[in-house]
């Protein structure tokens, strides 16, 4: 072992200490790998440090850790699962807001910490090209909105690498919510009055939602969050981390583990209460239509200001070109990236179609390349061998892309494109590919809602928004032809609101009209459905109980292969077979692989039945 790699194995190693000593858990799984920092189901996964690290990326790496070792100090995952708002943009800047939080706290503690997490949020800001922006459509505005909380908070001013950001952004916020953001400093120490603040801080920029804050109860850990639609999976970080000192230095009780599997499986309860009485056995039904049997309790008031519409025309071709070359732009550097692992996809893919044979079978074509093994053991069986069919160039797959406004940004953009890319892959393999978007027609009901005012207001009006279905793609429709329909999803104001449970009732009930034998159906989101107007007046957790129901009978009764991809959000709760990705990058590769993965194992399938195994 070299010097070099000494002092990396050194650092790695104190790093991973200091992780488990700032958030108080002694026994944390603290990994490296990837590019970026995350927090996923209690482990912490940091990027790997480099070869020849200075001054900066040690400080930068150092702050990466401690940012989330605070937030698993300070953060009660079942009270920020409560209090969570349902506007999508106005989630993700409270998650923001609550990171602030954390990290301000450890700050004050430790002047050190505070000076490292100040370098990772730079490099940040630098990575993500925040000092170059010119126009809001590419500027996060909760970032915006952290960083100026944190300047207010500390009295720290934002780093250099932010101004481009800043200077987008600052005006507005500071004019609707200077008051609201000073504010913030009294609620630092408990997390639910923090939360109370910053759901104010959303009001005044307009991206509040008509839910109401639950009353305090006794027992901040309390593990019910049954119909809460935003509950994540980390619901296991004690209630008194919050008052735990900085320094780790207290010990967690042997309970924890216990604490922890009884949190998972009240949580699977719900998955499995969706599923109760559907049997393990049940026969799969071709051509199954889902949604008339336990789901029937769920209801539309309206349904005549729905709309499924073509891409062009929402949109003017030269529109649709103008944001279709805007998409490009903003890609091209990840377009290399998702290319290889769709040519990966297609060597795959190609490499089942060239003529291949299946050995040591007990009849079919006889295998004279081994009958030496006859000559030499006359008591050897005959070996027999059968050519492979090629059944999946009879295949079609559904892209099913959320486009709510929390996909906005980097992620709708990266899901353009490796729709795009996969599509064209496909293609060339044989297989047809057909994309689709969904959302609403407006923010917190549309024309349904007025019609429900018009109506006296009804109690448990059922779902009050006005769907919107776009088909960016055609299965029969060549990519070339649908190319710049994908540019859509760039344009300022589309993405609004997400019901997926009806949604994905709209994409099965199109596959199912297909004529080929094997059908795909892949869905892209980033966490659960989400529409302020259905939520407010309607039984807790209407929407996702749907979904549940919904995911619950395709993966049972249908025929229809179910794979769903979550950004930054776990949708394994809802999807027996799903990848979560902490980073929207990694998008292009979860796609390619999890067909790629599919395709062999019904090549495996196919080969065990006829070995008759």
């Amino acid at each position: 072992m070299t010097t070099r790699e000494s002092r990396n194995d050194a650092f790695k190693r104190a790093l991973g200490a200091t992780t488990r000593a700032l958030s108080g858990k002694r026994a944390l799984d603290v990994r490296f790998g990837g590019d970026q920092a995350a927090l996923i189901d209690d482990a912490v996964t940091l990027p790997v440090p480099p070869p020849k690290p200075n001054a900066k990326t040690i400080a930068a790496a150092r702050g990466q850790a401690d940012a989330l070792a605070l937030r698993l100090a300070h953060h009660n995952a079942c009270t920020h699962a409560q209090l969570i708002p349902g506007n999508p943009q106005g989630k993700e800047v409270f998650e923001a807001l609550e990171q602030v939080r954390c990290e301000t706290l450890g700050a004050a503690a430790l002047k050190g910490a505070g000076k490292n997490m100040h370098a990772a949020l730079a490099e940040r800001c630098a990575k993500r090209g925040f000092s170059s922006l010119t126009t809001r459509e590419t500027a996060p505005l909760a970032d915006a909105v952290a960083l100026i909380a944190r300047e207010r908070i500390t009295g720290v001013p934002a780093p250099k690498e932010a101004q481009g950001l800043l200077a987008l952004w600052r005006g507005e916020i500071e004019k609707k919510a200077s008051a609201a953001l000073d504010e913030l400093r009294g609620g630092l120490a408990d997390q639910r009055a923090f939360a109370e603040l910053a759901r104010a801080l959303l009001n005044d920029l307009d991206l509040g939602d008509m839910q109401t804050l639950p009353e305090p109860s006794e027992d901040e850990n309390s593990e019910d969050d049954e119909g809460n639609p935003n509950a994540q999976d980390g619901e296991d970080n004690p209630g008194e981390n919050e008052e735990m000192p900085p320094d780790g230095s207290a010990d967690q009780g042997e309970g924890d583990e216990s604490e922890q599997q009884a949190a998972l499986l009240d949580e699977q309860s719900d998955i499995d209460d969706a599923q109760d009485g559907a049997g393990e056995d049940l026969p799969v039904r071709p051509n199954y239509q889902p949604g008339g049997g336990d789901g029937a309790s769920y209801h539309v008031f309206t349904n005549k200001h729905d709309e499924e519409i073509r891409a062009e025309d929402l949109c003017e071709p030269p529109e649709l070109e103008r944001l279709r070359g805007y998409l490009d732009r903003q890609l091209d550097k990840l377009r290399g990236a998702v290319a290889r692992l769709a040519n990966k996809l297609q060597r795959r893919l190609m490499a089942q179609q060239q003529r291949s044979w299946v050995f040591d079978l007990e009849e079919g074509v006889l295998d004279p390349a081994r009958l030496t093994r006859v000559i030499i053991d006359p008591l050897s069986p005959l070996s027999f061998k059968e050519e492979t069919e090629t059944d999946f160039r009879d295949t079609v797959v559904t892209l099913l892309l959320d486009n709510s406004g929390s996909m906005r940004g980097r992620p709708i953009m990266i899901a353009a494109l490796s729709a795009d890319i996969l599509s064209r892959t496909l293609e060339r393999c044989g297989v047809k590919v057909e994309i689709l978007g969904f959302t609403t027609r407006a923010w917190k009901g549309g024309q349904s809602k007025e019609d429900w005012m018009v109506a006296n207001k009804p109690l448990n009006p059922g779902r009050l928004n006005d769907l919107r279905h776009i088909i960016y793609k055609a299965a029969d429709v060549p990519m070339r032809r649908a190319k710049n329909n994908l540019g859509l999803m760039m344009r300022e104001g589309l993405l609004k609101e997400n019901i997926d449970g009806e949604a994905l009732l709209w994409a099965h009930s199109r596959l199912q009209a297909r004529p080929e034998a094997r059908r795909i159906l892949m869905v892209i989101s980033d966490g659960a459905p989400v529409d302020d107007t259905t939520q407010s007046h309607n039984p807790g957790g209407y929407l996702e109980t749907h979904l549940r129901q919904v995911i619950a009978e395709i993966e049972t009764y249908s025929d229809v292969q179910l794979i769903a991809i979550g950004i930054g959000h776990d949708v394994t709760r809802w999807y027996s077979r799903a990848v979560t990705l902490t980073d929207a990058e990694q998008l292009g590769g979860a796609i390619t692989e999890q067909l790629a993965d599919l395709f062999d194992e019904n090549q495996e399938d196919r080969r065990k039945i006829k070995r008759g195994r």
